[in-house]
């Protein structure tokens, strides 16, 4: 088998419970070489947990796990030398700049000073932090900072690079910048395993994705195929004062499955030109009509009721 052909990482039967609670109940998935996999879920799906085992940082239950060639947790300690981790939360030390915290990380690696060294200046134009390498953490801003730990992460040239939820509380313009980085990487061959709650960065990024509940995978395939199988392939959001009184009287007549959230009424259609002409003459409503996306289909497979 060619090397390329082995999966960087590889999940079989995966199963953890805390007491008597099951986080994760038998997930089964395995990420090639130079993709971005995608693992999305609701808060509390399983998402978090998955990846500590997959590092070796707890234990599982049951199941087998393979990262970069080597058994975890059996070799865990190998494995996390030839991998990147972006945490949910910066753990960026503050008592050293820029330039500091990548060396003493790279350190951890044992890597050489020469070789940190060399690397660091690639590493922060990455980041787009060329100019900030004596900076104190301190007086960097929070995009500065997520943008500085996926630099770190990079440092020891990973195999495999895993994200979990790289963007949160970003502004769209730090976002963008870390998307186009992520891009970058992966048109140079890198493997991404990557979480989030931000479907466009899913749906702009990911080759394939599994989408988990309850610590089960619901479904698994690249996002526009999910789409495609799971969701109608036009929607129709109609809002505004009379929004409810029209999905009830008119909407649910003409709309292959509507769904009621707050004031909207989310119409999905395989033909929307039957609900358009109805809403152009529609009194006290005002509506968006766009193809299918990948938080409809998160929607329908995981619902819409808030999770905490």
């Amino acid at each position: 088998m060619n090397v390329n052909d082995v999966p960087v990482l590889s999940v079989s039967g995966l199963r953890k419970s805390y007491g008597n609670h099951e986080v994760v109940r038998g997930l089964d998935f395995a990420i090639r070489r130079g993709e971005c996999f995608g693992l999305l879920g609701p808060n509390g799906a399983g998402k978090t947990t998955t990846l500590r085992c997959c590092l070796g940082l707890i234990d599982s239950n049951a199941g087998t796990i393979t990262l970069v060639g080597e058994p975890v947790p059996k070799a865990a300690r190998e494995a996390r030398v030839r991998v990147g981790v972006v945490p949910q939360m910066d753990n960026i030390d503050p008592d050293f700049t820029v330039a500091e915290n990548l060396i003493i990380y790279g350190r951890y690696f044992r890597m050489p000073d020469a070789l940190i060294n060399e690397r660091i200046p690639r590493l922060l134009e990455f980041a787009g932090l060329a100019t900030k390498g004596d900076a104190n953490i301190r007086t960097l801003s929070g995009g500065m900072k997520r943008r500085l730990t996926l630099a770190r992460a990079l440092v020891n040239d990973p195999e495999l690079l895993i994200l979990d939820e790289p963007t949160t509380g970003l502004d769209p313009q730090a976002r963008h910048l870390i998307w186009d980085g992520l891009r970058q990487l992966l048109s140079q061959g890198k493997t991404i395993l990557l979480t989030t709650h931000f479907m466009d960065e899913a749906e702009r990024l990911c080759t394939r994705l599994a989408v988990i509940d309850h610590g089960r995978m619901i479904a698994s395939d690249s996002p526009r195929a999910l789409i495609a199988t799971h969701v109608e392939p036009e929607v129709i959001e109609v809002y505004g004062d009379e929004a409810r009184t029209w999905a009830t009287t008119r909407g649910r007549q003409l709309a292959d499955r509507l769904e009621l959230a707050g004031e909207t009424a989310f119409c999905y259609a395989r033909d929307a030109a039957p609900l358009l002409a109805d809403l152009g003459h529609a009194p006290g409503v005002r509506y968006l009509h766009r193809p299918a996306n990948l938080e409809d289909l998160f929607i329908k497979l995981t619902g819409r009721e808030l999770r905490d």
